[in-house]
């Protein structure tokens, strides 16, 4: 890993290169502003069940806003990573992972999402654990995702990860799960 501190007060931001089960090289790093346009092209690459189970909705293409909002991190109180492979010559965003903090300090919510051409190789565990390392190193205890009980990929991935699963009390088509940091 290659740190990338900008200055004493900023927090630890890792780079990474994974080598998935493929034997496909991905480098993960921090999402930044200048992101936008990759960002915007990888939620439309997504397939529609991909981009539902993400946002929890359905659309063809991202607003300005959102795209604004996926790129727009503190790396403090939200933090996101994203993998980025060279294909047909240039780089793009291949999946991501994030979390937000929100009125419980030391309690985040988590998102991870990948192409699905990428999926089944390991690249959401090399995302997770990178976002993991990075919520532990800034004092956060507990993760959660709210997802539809029907995302088997992210019912295989938190299991794989420690996470536990409930359904959630307040929708039955949705889990909870839940990691202790």
């Amino acid at each position: 890993m290659i740190a990338a501190n900008a200055e004493p007060q900023t927090p630890f931001l890792p780079y990474t290169t994974a080598v998935l089960a493929d034997g496909r090289e991905v480098l993960i790093r921090p999402m930044h502003p200048g992101d936008a346009e990759a960002e915007r092209a990888f939620i439309i690459g997504l397939s529609p069940q991909a981009r539902r189970y993400r946002f929890q909705e359905q659309f063809s293409a991202p607003s300005d806003a959102l795209v604004a909002q996926m790129v727009d991190i503190d790396h403090a109180n939200d933090e996101a990573f994203a993998a980025l492979a060279t294909i047909d010559g240039s780089e793009r965003i291949v999946g991501v992972s994030r979390y937000a903090v929100g009125s419980v300090p030391e309690e985040c919510e988590i998102a991870v999402t990948v192409l699905d051409a990428w999926q089944g190789q390991g690249l959401g565990t090399a995302l997770m654990r990178t976002l993991i390392d990075a919520a532990r190193q800034r004092g956060i205890r507990r993760m959660v995702s709210l997802d539809f009980a029907e995302n088997r990929e992210m019912a295989h991935l938190a299991h794989h990860l420690g996470f536990t699963t409930a359904p959630d009390p307040d929708d039955r088509t949705q889990v909870l799960h839940r990691l202790a940091l």
